[in-house]
């Protein structure tokens, strides 16, 4: 039986201490901040990105830089026999693509999942893939097991600020003038590796009941043959968050409901003031996997 190692990045939320105590990598991603170079949870924190946020700072996301991951599998490699290397999704990033180039080289030892997930999603993922290692499950078979399942998981987003949707070209000037005089808080969806508009509503009490909603739909429609996570995730303060999880968990009783926040890479095309809904299938190979991390 193969030593498997687990490696991600950032986008999965998962900080750098929180990756010690798993035992695993997580290599930060890049953000160019007014053209200069931080590193997620290494040189940037979420507090100073949020605060570079509200300054209207000039922020672009980037991808790890090759030689950075191909040193990191190398020295992975020297201690275990395989790899499951976890970036996040094709759909919204180049990173993974480029991975999965760069593991041809390594005659299967290095096994990249593309299951079309990024921050809680592909977290859930993360400590998934720790589980089916511990059980003995290979590389390759651990990616598929992922891969089969990716799509069963949606994050839906209800948005406070329609600025940083303009601001990234998601949606015009002139539509963020009329929503905002409307009082317009769309919601997005986060299925398959695409940020999509899910619906419009007046208010954000309409957003959160329209989010409550279609998770109600998918419990009784694509999920309902399986055994399902939910969790609460924002950008908003942690006050407000503890007030949206008990409202989910007093929608959804029987689920145990534990509270995420958004990773940097959707907070930066969202915007602060965001509240989240997550819900995604239990690999029945993995168990249940407690999604609630602590520092």
């Amino acid at each position: 039986m193969g030593k498997v190692a687990i490696i991600t990045d950032s986008n999965s939320g998962i900080t750098q201490m929180q990756a010690k105590q798993l035992g695993i990598s997580v290599i930060p991603m890049p953000f160019f901040i007014n053209e200069q170079l931080f590193l997620e949870d290494i040189t940037l924190s979420q507090k100073e990105f949020y605060q570079y946020l509200g300054q209207d700072a000039d922020i672009k996301t980037s991808q790890p830089a090759v030689g950075d991951i191909l040193e990191l599998w190398d020295q992975t490699l020297k201690e275990y026999d395989e790899i499951v290397h976890i970036p996040m999704s094709s759909g919204l990033s180049g990173s993974c693509q480029t991975a999965i180039a760069m593991a041809d080289d390594y005659d299967g030892r290095v096994q990249v999942v593309d299951n079309k997930r990024i921050s809680v999603t592909m977290k859930q993922s993360v400590l998934e893939a720790i589980e089916l290692a511990k059980k003995g499950y290979s590389a390759k078979e651990i990616r598929d097991i992922l891969e089969r399942d990716g799509l069963k998981a949606s994050i839906y987003i209800a948005v406070d600020t329609l600025k940083y949707l303009k601001k990234g070209g998601r949606i015009t000037p002139a539509a963020a003038s009329v929503g905002m005089v409307m009082n317009i808080k769309p919601v997005l969806q986060i299925q398959g590796g695409k940020l999509d508009t899910f619906a419009k509503v007046r208010g954000m009490k309409q957003a959160r009941k329209k989010m409550l909603e279609a998770i109600e739909d998918d419990l009784n429609g694509r999920f309902a043959k399986d055994k399902t996570y939910i969790c609460g995730a924002y950008t908003c303060s942690d006050e407000e968050a503890e007030v949206w999880k008990q409202e989910i968990q007093e929608r959804f009783p029987h689920h145990k409901v534990y509270l995420d926040r958004l990773s940097l890479s959707v907070s930066c095309h969202i915007g602060p003031g965001a509240l989240a809904v997550v819900i995604m299938k239990q690999l029945e190979e993995a168990g249940y996997v407690d999604g609630s991390l602590h520092e």
